[in-house]
């Protein structure tokens, strides 16, 4: 028998049930690639390599050797003299310029002063008034001993006497308190002089300027400064949290904006104040530092960083603290994801960042529990996980 064949249109029909079943579709995870959460990146190693992320475990470290605070430069009180006027009056002669260096006793400016005649006039009234009076007591002292006065007599002329003593006591020291400078009584000229040796910083006179005197009743200014920029002080804020670990001896460290490639200059902690500010809560404390150059200069705002004893606490590296808007986050190496990427979990917190130097201590109430010891967190290149997801 001739064998039977399958008409044409079965047999294209079984060619197309065999074909459909040697092709069977792809898996779904090859079509699409998983999704990371919100609040996850999920990166291949490549990706790894490539943005130079760097992974640390948190543990233990030596944290707050550094305490930051602001300070501000100041005048070494024992170098430098604030002059004012005695006397009220005109200045008739500027003796002393800006940036010289006088000595003590040098003049600084001549000032003619109706105070002069006033003092000189003051004390021989009152060496007359002394002379009379003790004439007067003599006298009726005599009296008395021939019984000729009464001894209430005796007694108003002794009291008289006494006062006028007092009286000329006073006058003698309002002239020697002007006799200070040089004083030319018969001129009614005061000469003002440098109470110590050093620079004239600061002048604040001209000629026929009027000037109030520091005993007339007003408000005096200050004529010159005097003093020596070659060592300053810096006095900074400590805040009662700090106290502890902050002594006098100490080193300590100023930056100025003034300069910002220079080194920081150096000096150590001289004194610390007893005390603390009812509002701000700090201490004043006072640095000094050699200024030989002059780069630091009074009234000048620094940073002031204050070397302490360290402590061991658990803490994570400053790189590792990432801002994204206004929160603070760290990102976390959690495992693998299904298709072999490394996930990475953004976790929010929020620390003192101005606590420690290196490493940011954790501790307070803004650390999830999840940050513990062990932990894998990204130190370095966080940049493009802040940039994903």
């Amino acid at each position: 028998m001739t064998p039977r064949f399958p008409s044409r249109a079965l047999a294209l029909a079984l060619f197309a049930l065999s074909s459909a079943s040697c092709h069977k579709p792809d898996a779904p995870a090859a079509s699409a690639e998983a999704q990371a959460p919100a609040n996850e990146v999920w990166l291949t190693d490549a990706q790894i390599k490539e943005a130079k992320i760097e992974v640390t475990t948190i543990d233990e470290q030596e944290v707050d050797d550094v305490i930051l605070t602001s300070g501000r430069v100041t005048f070494d009180d024992m170098r430098v003299a604030h002059v004012f006027s005695p006397v009220t009056g005109r200045i008739n002669k500027v003796s002393a310029s800006l940036g010289q260096r006088v000595r003590k006793g040098d003049p600084l400016a001549v000032i003619e002063s109706p105070d002069v005649g006033i003092a000189s006039s003051d004390l021989s009234k009152a060496q007359a008034d002394l002379v009379a009076a003790e004439h007067d007591y003599k006298r009726v002292k005599g009296l008395f001993d021939s019984h000729a006065a009464s001894e209430r007599e005796v007694e108003q002329a002794e009291d008289a006497w006494r006062k006028t003593r007092a009286e000329l006591e006073r006058a003698r020291q309002k002239a020697n308190l002007l006799k200070g400078g040089a004083v030319d009584m018969v001129t009614q000229a005061f000469t003002l002089t440098s109470g110590i040796e050093g620079e004239v910083i600061g002048r604040n006179v001209n000629m026929g300027m009027e000037v109030q005197g520091q005993y007339g009743g007003g408000n005096a200014v200050e004529l010159f400064t005097i003093g020596e920029l070659d060592r300053v002080w810096v006095v900074a804020d400590v805040y009662e949290l700090d106290m502890a670990r902050v002594r006098v001896g100490s080193p300590v460290a100023v930056k100025s904006v003034a300069y910002p490639d220079r080194k920081p200059f150096e000096g150590k902690i001289e004194w610390i104040a007893g005390v603390l500010d009812k509002e701000t809560r700090t201490a004043k404390m006072r640095c000094s530092f050699d200024n030989a150059d002059r780069a630091l200069k009074p009234e000048m705002f620094v940073t002031v960083s204050l070397q302490v004893d360290q402590k061991r606490v658990l803490a994570l590296p400053r790189n590792a603290l990432m801002r994204l808007g206004d929160v603070t986050v760290v990102f976390l190496e959690t495992g693998k994801a299904a298709d072999g990427r490394t996930k990475f979990e953004r976790v929010p917190l929020a620390v003192d960042e101005g606590e420690g130097g290196k490493w940011i201590p954790l501790s307070g109430a803004g650390i999830p529990k999840r940050l513990a010891k062990g932990v894998r967190i990204v130190s370095a290149g966080g940049v493009l996980l802040s940039t994903s997801g």
